[in-house]
């Protein structure tokens, strides 16, 4: 029980320090990560009026054929980052902030980003 909570604790401090350094304003919106054991989504979020301007999940039916059941891989991040970045063109959003929300650079994280540039999103 101790070791979660501590590695709870660690996430929450890297969710501070990432968010002290980045803001979203409705020009620019932060890109925000979440990621759970089964699943992944991503926010764009207008920090000033704090307001949340698209969002994309892996447990959308949207995505459910496309990612056929498994939404915790790769595959369905990089096609979670590709959907949200459509619907922030169709918004008129064309450039992001990233916050990884305390995660590291790597995996699904990665893929989720990566997805979103391939489909037009600058950041």
């Amino acid at each position: 029980m101790e070791k979660s909570k501590a590695k709870n604790a660690g996430l929450a401090r890297r969710q501070r320090r990432v968010r002290a350094k980045v803001s979203g304003t409705a020009s620019r919106p932060r890109l925000r990560v979440t990621r759970t054991n089964a699943h992944i989504s991503a926010q764009l979020i207008d920090d000033v009026n704090a307001v949340t301007l698209a969002s994309a999940a892996s447990n959308e039916a949207e995505l459910a054929k496309a990612i056929k059941g498994v939404a915790s891989n790769a595959d369905a991040a990089k096609q979670v980052g590709e959907l949200l970045a459509r619907r922030a063109t169709d918004a008129g959003i064309s450039e992001v902030v990233f916050d990884r929300g305390g995660r590291i650079y790597h995996g699904r994280v990665k893929a989720l980003a990566e997805g979103a540039r391939s489909a037009g999103l600058k950041f």
